[in-house]
């Protein structure tokens, strides 16, 4: 797969006090996404379905972390997610779309979430540890 230039990704760093991963892109751009923005636009097709109209609106993902990340050759990660997600390639190019229209995206999601009366708390409390 042949990725433009400006989208292949030199660094990546997950802060996970913060649920926050920094991506360095190569051309010096530098952007950071939180684990629940990651979960709730994964590209599987568990969300996104297998064509248009097909998607899952994602809810009650605003406690979500990430809780490992593999490269997949060198123009994807596979994010897993400590509510068990775990499919889906990012790829460098979805990467950089994310990260550039983050905030259009956020807003579309806070819309369709009030549209369906639905909301980012889990119906359950989640609970963060490390043992």
């Amino acid at each position: 797969m042949s990725t433009p230039s400006q989208h292949r990704i030199d660094a990546l760093n997950y802060s996970r006090s913060q649920r926050m991963l920094t991506l360095t892109f190569s051309d010096g751009a530098e952007f950071k996404l939180s684990a629940e923005f990651l979960r709730v636009f994964s590209p599987s097709a568990e969300v996104r379905g297998h064509g248009p109209g097909q998607e899952t609106l994602q809810t009650g993902k605003s406690s979500v972390a990430i809780a490992g990340i593999e490269p997949i050759g060198h123009y994807a990660i596979q994010i897993s997610f400590d509510d068990g997600h775990d499919s889906g390639l990012y790829n460098w190019s979805y990467l950089r779309d994310l990260s550039e229209r983050q905030d259009q995206y956020w807003q579309r999601y806070l819309q369709q979430l009030e549209a369906v009366g639905q909301t980012r708390e889990p119906d359950i409390q989640v609970l963060h540890f490390t043992p």
